[in-house]
């Protein structure tokens, strides 16, 4: 979606009229649901799981559209509550279970190979080992960096965070990664 295509999007969004904010809010959702929705994903692993918290981000969105201020764009803006709500619903779903957010991670990638949602092959389910053993953070910047093909620029506006933090969180997360992957 192009700049002035989402500045129309916002500009609809905002409107009083309930006929076309709600069209602009199919169209928000049909635009961005996808992406989100791997997005979010690629935090709780679950599929149940994500579209109850992909379903979390766009209310948040409707509720909060009105407070969007337009200092990034609107997408960068909606993957920060995305973020946000994936790693809240993963935080209440480890305290709900007694579990530590390691322990729950291990459970759900070892769940994953019989979860019918998961199309990977034995590589793409060692690589979410992996990446299961990487920190909160290295975790969310290796994601968005190496899956979703986001820049530095685009990362530091999600996750408030400078470039040279970012490079170094990916820096590191790569290695990692690699290490696990060499020890089989």
């Amino acid at each position: 979606m192009s700049l002035i295509d989402e500045e129309t999007l916002l500009f609809q969004l905002k409107q009083k009229d309930k006929t076309s904010s709600s069209k602009a809010f199919e169209v928000l959702v049909n635009t961005y649901k996808e992406r989100l929705y791997w997005h979010i994903r690629k935090i709780v692993l679950s599929h149940d799981d994500a579209d109850d918290v992909l379903q979390n981000t766009f209310i948040k969105v409707y509720k909060n559209i009105d407070g969007f201020k337009g200092d990034s764009k609107l997408f960068s803006w909606m993957y920060r509550i995305a973020t946000n709500e994936a790693l809240t619903f993963f935080k209440s779903k480890s305290k709900k279970m007694g579990v530590n957010s390691e322990e729950l991670q291990e459970r759900l990638v070892g769940n994953l190979k019989s979860d019918v949602y998961f199309e990977g092959d034995a590589i793409q389910f060692k690589l979410q080992q992996a990446i299961a053993t990487l920190p909160e953070k290295q975790k969310l910047v290796f994601n968005m960096k190496y899956f979703d093909d986001l820049k530095y620029e685009e990362i530091s506006n999600i996750l408030e965070t400078s470039v040279g933090g970012l490079k170094a969180s990916y820096h590191l997360a790569v290695k990692k990664i690699e290490s696990f992957l060499k020890e089989d």
